[in-house]
């Protein structure tokens, strides 16, 4: 090992040690700090590893104020009640004045969009059984009165880096539970995904998970967001009108029964919209074999995922920097 090496390794056991030393004791006897794998404005993540069982676990790690107790706590109310094999599982929690340690199940097989551009191949059926499984964990769910409300790529994970893996849907901190017809108020969720119903600031129901399938659906089959636009204002205008277009590549070579189910989702009437055992039951879904096309469509995608990410790189670092411009110049 050379010493460049050696630096960094020795960075490595700091950053591990520093993280310990902050983790309550009864964390600390029982599972072992291995690494910080993810970050949130709240939040942070780290794989550990059970001293007895040598079970890995993931571990979000919440710094409590009296803004987001209420918030975490729900999350934590929430995720008790669930147990479904596409959905990460919630084994352990122990809460402090100042934190709370939520012992997760541990995903390792990256990000929904992460596999696809990893792959070499990849046909609309690929897309269907993927949907299939989270259209289960959607339905669960909503069964038990549960709205996620923040569906998204980011929150959607593969257990193993096994092409067999299972989806798993995570991230339950904008989550509610709605008792009978309740409807809900509260304007949340991530703009791209968001409902029109949440723009109008209706009362919404638990179909504001299945708009943001419709779009995840529209992303897994061509690389491309339905709506974007760099303004909020002009993406919500979009939204509102629901307006999107099959023109551009790859949708000549995707089947017609695809374009269905989105479009099934994709709609401004909530009513309207395919419940989640609606669309389980889609020829789409259902009967994959008979109404998927077997075009590889992994280049296309894989590219157009890619562009669009890289330009939201860009355009964050220009916001960022106009951020940091503005703060000199009042300086």
């Amino acid at each position: 090992m050379n010493q460049i090496e050696e630096r960094t390794e020795h960075k490595k056991k700091r950053k591990v040690q520093f993280y310990k030393a902050k983790f309550d004791t009864r964390i600390t006897a029982k599972y072992e700090i291995k690494a910080l794998i993810g970050r949130g404005s709240f939040s942070r993540v780290v794989r550990v590893k059970h001293h007895e069982t040598q079970e890995p676990f993931a571990i979000k790690v919440v710094a409590l104020n009296d803004a987001n107790r209420t918030t975490f706590n729900s999350e934590v109310a929430i995720l008790r009640q669930v147990r479904h094999p596409y959905i990460t599982r919630l084994y352990e929690v122990v809460q402090t004045r100042e934190r709370l340690y939520m012992v997760m199940e541990l995903a390792t097989g990256g990000e929904l969009f992460e596999r696809i551009v990893s792959r070499g191949y990849y046909t609309e059926q690929d897309a269907s059984h993927t949907l299939s499984m989270i259209l289960e964990g959607l339905r669960y769910l909503h069964t038990l009165g549960i709205a996620h409300r923040d569906m998204k790529p980011e929150n959607l994970l593969y257990y193993h880096p096994g092409p067999d893996s299972k989806v798993m849907i995570t991230d339950f901190g904008l989550s509610a539970y709605k008792r009978n017809d309740e409807a809900m108020t509260t304007t949340c969720g991530t703009p791209e995904y968001i409902a029109p119903e949440i723009l109008k600031q209706e009362a919404y129901s638990c179909a504001v998970d299945l708009w943001a399938v419709g779009v995840i659906t529209y992303i897994l089959l061509c690389g491309r967001m339905p709506f974007d636009e760099e303004s909020r204002a002009k993406l919500y205008k979009q939204i509102l009108r629901a307006k999107y277009s099959f023109d551009v590549e790859p949708w000549s070579e995707v089947s017609t029964a695809a374009k269905h189910f989105i479009q099934s989702l994709i709609c401004k009437d909530p009513k309207a919209r395919l419940t989640a055992e609606e669309a389980l039951l889609h020829p789409w879904i259902q009967e994959s074999i008979f109404y998927t096309r077997c075009i590889n469509l992994h280049n296309t995608v894989s590219s157009n995922i890619l562009r669009q990410r890289s330009m939201k790189a860009i355009l964050r670092m220009s916001v960022d920097n106009h951020s940091d411009t503005t703060k000199l110049l009042s300086n």
